[in-house]
């Protein structure tokens, strides 16, 4: 595995990692928003990742079992897709103008403690793709300076 293609294997979980940060912070954003577009409450946002398939031959793969060459191209970003699995909060407030019949109003299923936890998953993510990157340019520097000398 050269320095490059490491470097374009932390690059897409940067980009990965950068986008999960924008979408949770839309997420908080919308925390109180009873209203869109769409009618109804917001719907919580999920970013949805995937490997990037790997079209290596059954060489490749022995000697990626061997420790000579690695497996994996980084990843990629399928979709954003609304959570519909969690349910909306239920919020008994008559005098609210979204307020159904029985005067409850449904909120959105955003909970800022979990979207809390998510960011600091993907800050954390981030900065290690970061640490990644500078690895390797160091390390390219040092095999330059070897042919220097």
């Amino acid at each position: 595995m050269g320095f490059l293609n490491s470097i374009d294997i932390s690059a897409t979980g940067l980009t990965a990692e950068r986008l999960r940060m924008d979408v949770i912070s839309q997420n908080i954003a919308n925390v109180d928003t009873t209203r869109t577009s769409n009618g109804g409450p917001y719907r919580r946002k999920l970013v949805v990742l995937k490997e990037i398939d790997n079209q290596n031959s059954f060489s490749d793969m022995l000697n990626a079992a061997k420790g000579t060459q690695a497996i994996g191209n980084g990843v990629e970003v399928v979709s954003i897709v609304d959570d519909n699995k969690t349910p909306l909060n239920r919020v008994y407030d008559p005098g609210n103008p979204d307020a159904d019949n029985t005067g409850y109003v449904n909120y959105p299923n955003v909970n800022i403690v979990s979207e809390m936890v998510d960011m600091i998953s993907a800050t954390r993510a981030y900065e290690a793709n970061v640490t990644a990157v500078n690895s390797a340019k160091s390390m390219i520097e040092k095999a330059l300076e070897i042919g220097k000398a």
